[in-house]
């Protein structure tokens, strides 16, 4: 069963009385979304259709969800091999885009809902499975990581393979972004404790910081980057030009990437060097215990003010992002909006912009949770 902790509602009900234990305790029991037959791997929710979410799973189908329905609206094969990753095409979400194996596969939604499984396009440019494909904010390029640690840049329009980003990551690349104010820039994340910002015009990078010898962490695992998160454009002049870093040492980092490519050589990876420009949320302000497997910026209430983040200590955090970024905060209080107990490790969330039933959080099994944030 899913709980909300005692803990945290005499800790959040003092510092922050809008937040009601009813409300809290209303989160215990989420909705559950059922179609898939083995675990669920990812989700996403639309910023068009109010109430969409697609999710994907090791089934190596794709199913999609109206929140405003009871069941499950059609689900389709994408291959035998699980789906890692899913995007929309950005200002055209009848396109959506899904990663398995070393293939990334785009479909038509009217094709789709219409019965069709075949699809428009498929690239087969990595030469090793793919962890994650995102699209830029132009709808113009697609990129991707993989296993080998190298990141595509692919052409949609041309339909070609534009670049690829190599010698960066020494092991797994897991997570990649497009940074919205740099059109021609990408930032990832890999399993050799590495973040690295590229120029993919040039095909090269630009900064590399390197999380390994960071010892700040409370768990034993090594700091590997499994998920980064950047802020759309209408969140910078709230948030600034950041990036969220998931590590697997449980520590949860937000970093000004300007600030970041305006110091020179390689960076070392704690915050605490730099707490100025870095921010480290880790088990002393009521972080993670484990490995933190997500990070999403939210899309509910104040669009950006949130950072949720999803770990392998079965739990979900939602951190105050206004508040964590406060350079008068000096004593880190009330840094920690809300703390979800789940039953599962976290495989991966996102969320929408509707007043309820606004979290999806897939975890270790195939049903996907749905939580209501108030």
């Amino acid at each position: 069963m899913v709980f909300v902790s005692q803990a945290l509602i005499r800790t959040e009900t003092e510092h922050s009385p809008e937040i009601t234990i009813t409300q809290l305790m209303a989160m215990a029991e989420p909705r559950k979304l059922r179609g898939h037959k083995a675990t669920a791997t990812c989700c996403i929710a639309s910023r068009d259709r109010p109430g969409l979410v697609v999710t994907s799973g090791e089934d190596g189908c794709v199913c999609w969800f109206d929140l405003r329905c009871k069941d499950v609206q059609f689900t389709f094969d994408v291959g035998t091999e699980p789906v890692s990753s899913l995007c929309f095409k950005t200002g055209n979400e009848d396109i959506l885009y899904a990663s398995h194996g070393n293939e990334i596969k785009s479909f038509d939604v009217h094709m789709l809902s219409a019965g069709s499984w075949k699809p428009l396009e498929s690239y087969s440019y990595n030469k090793d499975e793919v962890n994650q494909v995102v699209c830029n904010g132009r709808s113009s390029f697609l990129s991707s990581a993989d296993d080998s640690g190298d990141v595509k840049i692919i052409d949609v329009g041309q339909k070609c393979l534009y670049k690829t980003l190599r010698a960066g990551h020494t092991s797994i690349c897991s997570s990649v972004q497009f940074i919205p104010w740099r059109p021609w820039e990408v930032i990832t994340g890999g399993l050799d404790a590495k973040l690295v910002l590229w120029d993919f015009s040039k095909g090269r990078s630009q900064k590399i910081i390197d999380f390994s010898s960071d010892n700040s962490g409370q768990c034993l695992n090594p700091a590997f980057v499994h998920s980064i998160a950047v802020p759309e454009m209408d969140m910078v002049d709230k948030l600034d030009k950041i990036c969220a870093v998931a590590r697997g040492d449980g520590i949860v980092d937000l970093i000004n990437i300007e600030s970041e490519l305006s110091r020179k050589g390689a960076s070392k990876g704690s915050s605490r060097n730099n707490v100025a420009k870095r921010v480290c949320l880790d088990y002393s302000v009521g972080g993670h215990k484990a490995a933190v497997s997500c990070v999403a910026f939210s899309q509910f209430q104040e669009k950006g003010r949130f950072l949720i983040s999803g770990g392998n200590d079965k739990s979900v955090k939602i951190w105050d992002c206004v508040r964590c970024l406060d350079s008068d905060n000096n004593d880190n209080r009330d840094l920690l909006h809300l703390n979800i107990d789940l039953s599962k490790k976290v495989n991966w969330l996102c969320t929408n912009q509707s007043d309820s039933e606004n979290l999806v959080v897939c975890d270790t099994t195939r049903v996907v949770k749905v939580y209501s944030i108030s």
